[in-house]
């Protein structure tokens, strides 16, 4: 049995009893069984709920797959683990907050530190088989997330989706911008970080909008974390 905790819990249980989150939850025991490697680890999928409790998000990322690399994904999009170099998207979003806010760029790809002050790092497909990208879309995984999403988009206030790429954007299109803000840009991989996501500034944008609502800015200096 799956325990998200607290308020996640209570929204997304009648999602995971649901008939196609048994089927997939079948399909990853199978894969497992099989011999298969799957990312992230088991105890690590649902990783971005047991981060972000519902009460404290202010800011969600959508990304699209785990990375599909030895050690690198952790159950949050776009980030790695502390000792795992940090892959090419990742170094675009530090250099627009470095644009953005003048903040050092890290040495490292963990992102936790942004997802304990409440920045949801989603990814649309929660899983994947080491070294095949996009292995395990369509099993199931984005009607869930997209539940997750709606869940935010209808009982949460004053949250900053930062929608990057056409396939954030997709995801991401019923969200009440009468009720939250919704910034968009191009992906930050280096084959479309030059037509916009590089100068963006949404990090910026989103404390901003914080603030003016009351609700406490994200700290997004990595650097003294490892």
């Amino acid at each position: 049995m799956i325990d998200l905790q607290g308020k996640w819990q209570e929204l997304l249980e009648p999602e995971l009893e649901k008939d196609y989150m048994q089927q997939l939850s079948r399909f990853l025991q199978q894969q497992r069984q099989q011999g298969k490697v799957i990312y992230p680890t088991e105890e690590n999928t649902y990783a971005a709920f047991m981060q972000s409790p519902f009460e404290k998000i202010k800011v969600v990322i959508l990304g699209q797959d785990p990375y599909h690399g030895a050690e690198q994904a952790h159950g949050l999009c776009f980030s790695v683990q502390p000792h795992v170099k940090v892959p090419p998207s990742l170094l675009n979003i530090y250099k627009e907050l470095h644009s953005d806010l003048d903040l050092e760029i890290p040495f490292h790809g963990h992102l936790q530190p942004w997802a304990q002050q409440g920045v949801f790092l989603l990814n649309a497909t929660l899983s994947v088989e080491a070294g095949k990208a996009g292995s395990h879309q369509g099993q199931g995984w984005e009607q869930f997330t997209d539940c997750a999403i709606q869940q935010l988009n209808q009982n949460g206030n004053n949250i900053v989706f930062l929608l990057w790429g056409s396939h954030a954007q997709k995801k991401g299109a019923f969200i009440d911008e009468n009720k939250h803000l919704v910034l968009k840009a191009p992906h930050p991989s280096p084959l479309s970080s030059y037509r916009g996501f590089f100068g963006c500034q949404h990090f910026s944008k989103a404390n901003k909008y914080l603030i003016e609502h009351n609700i406490a800015p994200i700290d997004w200096d990595l650097t003294s974390a490892s």
